[in-house]
């Protein structure tokens, strides 16, 4: 078999633009100045003179008749085209539905053929009738399309050429009868010629055909090995950490969009192999809300490298603009490790980055700290931090221990168990304690601050760099310790829901029960959130719950879709318990609609609600 035919496909905004007249100009463009062999395959001028004057000096292929139902209809012979092997056929209307009876069902399956066997194709089709546009298409005008033709066949053509003209020509085509005849004119102008609706049309084939030209934009560079971005077009990558400020992050870089039209917003969060040791779900899911709000993407993308993983994603995307907040650390931190945002900034190349300030900047490892530990072994470990350090002191002193090495080593061990207690920052400040300890009570001379032997100075920093570096990553691992722990125990408790929910006659009112167990909370429950008021309804609950909205009762919601809810009430669930509280919203809200249907509409078997009627929206 030969090489494969190419595809030009004439795309139109609406009907009547002049798709088939520029096929047709094309077509003797290439007869005349190439000299190629073209010839029409099938063309439908609809009852229009300058169409079908175009016919005229060029070969027409016979049509084939088929009988369907009595009648009788033309369409594309495929077999004498193939038997006639032009260079160029012209085929009409790409998306058209063949009679019943033939080889294929689609005319687009027709150029299939053609093209396989090496024939070129000129071909016209609207925009309405590319398949993911069919539903944004019957929203504008109206009209569902009933042939459609899958996108990935379209993007496929070697050339799309877009024919449009603007919105108030075309009706003054169609009021001069160059479109439609005069009987239908009055209701096409009133119905799906509206000058709105053939703007909206116009706007999506542009928008259509922008994101065909970037994907060929991208494939280009990917053949040819260029990583560096070019800004055929505006997109702002927003970094979202997990953190409350994604928020503030994502509406700065709304503010940015505004300044540049069509421009695209793409959110990305960067998850490292640990999971979701430092996000926040609240957070990311009313992030990932919002930026559907924003007209954007939401991703999430595995990386160990937070600043690596976002670059890589932006320069996939041939991003133009990456929005970052400053860093959540304190200053101290900063000056041990470069913040990602900083390394952003560093490794961006030719990328533009926008450093944006919050309000939750040099917060995060004090929040962190206490969420992760708790406020009890925190204090505890600035506590051992200083007693510690000071014990062992004292002992080697009653010891009649003065050996510089034996106290180092010591207090070192000190600092290690400091980590395992409070975390990273007692332990820091068990280490600058003991070095001063060491300093006054091991090091000549002994009594003093004072370090005479330039040796011993090298042996306390570096004394305390180990320290600081050990404790470090003792804290690390318990950390991780911690958090095997939990997701043991989440598998554990999810493995024990899904098997008593499914041997249960009211899987709905076992699921709740559990939740009241497993969070410790005094009541919860299942509620219906209507669409367009945001009122919530309860459809099922089980112990103390209360009057959603109360502010003096802590609670805590999980959006489970949009029109389910899923509530605790007796105190507010922790960020680390977030993941599991989703978890049991997703159980929630399959077992409610098995039960529902099975139930033909009707939830029962759960203990009914004592609020039967519509709450307030103002819940968490």
């Amino acid at each position: 078999m030969g090489s494969r035919g190419t595809l030009r496909v004439f795309l139109g905004a609406a009907p009547g633009v002049g798709k088939t007249f520029a096929m047709l100009e094309e077509a003797h463009r290439l007869a005349r100045q190439v000299g190629a062999d073209v010839v029409v395959g099938i063309v439908l001028d609809h009852g229009r003179a300058e169409t079908a004057r175009l016919v005229d000096g060029l070969e027409v292929v016979p049509l084939r008749r088929i009988e369907y139902r009595g009648a009788g209809f033309d369409e594309l012979d495929v077999e004498a085209v193939l038997e006639r092997r032009p260079a160029w056929v012209l085929v009409d209307e790409y998306a058209h539905s063949n009679v019943p009876g033939m080889e294929r069902e689609k005319r687009w399956q027709d150029v299939e053929v053609l093209i396989d066997a090496g024939i070129n194709v000129l071909t016209t089709m609207n925009v309405q009738h590319l398949d993911s546009l069919t539903d944004a298409v019957a929203k504008i005008t109206g009209v569902r399309q009933a042939e459609t033709v899958p996108d990935e066949v379209v993007r496929r053509a070697d050339d799309i050429e877009l024919v449009d003209i603007p919105p108030a020509l075309l009706r003054q085509r169609l009021s001069d009868g160059r479109v439609y005849r005069s009987d239908k004119i009055d209701a096409a102008l009133h119905n799906y010629f509206r000058l709105g609706n053939l703007t909206a049309l116009r706007e999506l084939a542009l928008l259509w055909l922008a994101d065909r030209v970037d994907e060929g934009l991208e494939r280009y560079r990917a053949e040819q090995g260029i990583s560096q971005t070019w800004p055929a077009r505006e997109r702002v990558v927003v970094g979202l950490t997990g953190g409350p400020e994604g928020e503030q992050l994502l509406r700065r870089a709304a503010r940015i969009m505004k300044r540049v039209n069509g421009a695209d917003l793409l959110a990305v969060h960067v998850r490292a192999s640990d999971g979701v040791a430092s996000e926040s779900p609240r957070a990311l899911a009313a992030q990932r809300s919002l930026v559907k709000d924003l007209g954007g993407s939401f991703h999430i993308v595995a990386s160990e490298d937070p600043a690596g993983g976002l670059l890589e994603f932006a320069r996939g995307v041939n991003a133009t603009q990456v929005v970052v907040g400053v860093s959540r650390r304190g200053r101290f931190a900063r000056l041990l490790r470069m913040s990602t945002g900083s390394r952003v900034v560093r490794e961006s190349g030719d990328i533009d980055v926008h450093m944006v300030t919050h309000d939750y900047a040099a917060r995060a490892v004090r929040a962190l700290d206490r969420r992760d530990l708790g406020s009890t072994r925190l204090l505890a470990g600035y506590a051992l931090a200083v007693v510690l350090p000071a014990f062992i002191q004292v002992s080697l002193h009653l010891l009649h221990t003065s050996n510089v090495a034996s106290a180092m080593l010591l207090q070192l061990s000190g600092a290690v168990v400091v980590s395992l207690l409070g975390g990273v920052w007692p332990a820091v400040v068990g280490a600058l304690w003991s070095t001063l300890l060491v300093n006054f009570y091991s090091t000549p001379p002994v009594g003093t601050l004072t370090i005479a032997d330039p040796q011993n100075l090298l042996a306390l920093i570096v004394f305390v760099s180990v320290s600081v570096a050990v404790a470090n990553v003792v804290d690390h691992a318990a950390r991780r310790t911690r958090e095997a722990a939990i997701a043991r125990a989440e598998a554990t408790t999810l493995s024990d829901l899904a098997r008593t929910a499914a041997r249960a006659d009211d899987p709905v009112g076992t699921l709740l029960r559990e939740a009241l167990h497993v969070f410790r909370v005094r009541g919860a429950g299942l509620y219906r959130v209507d669409p367009r008021s945001g009122e919530l309804t309860p459809l099922a609950t089980t112990g103390e719950v209360s009057v959603v909205g109360d502010e003096s009762v802590e609670s805590s919601a999980e959006q489970i879709d949009e029109s389910l809810r899923l509530i605790v009430f007796g105190r507010e669930v922790q960020a680390y318990e977030r993941r599991l509280l989703s978890i049991f919203g997703v159980h929630l809200g399959v077992h409610y609609g098995v039960q529902v249907k099975r139930a033909g509409g009707a939830l029962g078997g759960t203990t009914p609600a004592p609020a039967p009627g519509p709450v307030p929206r103002s819940a968490p």
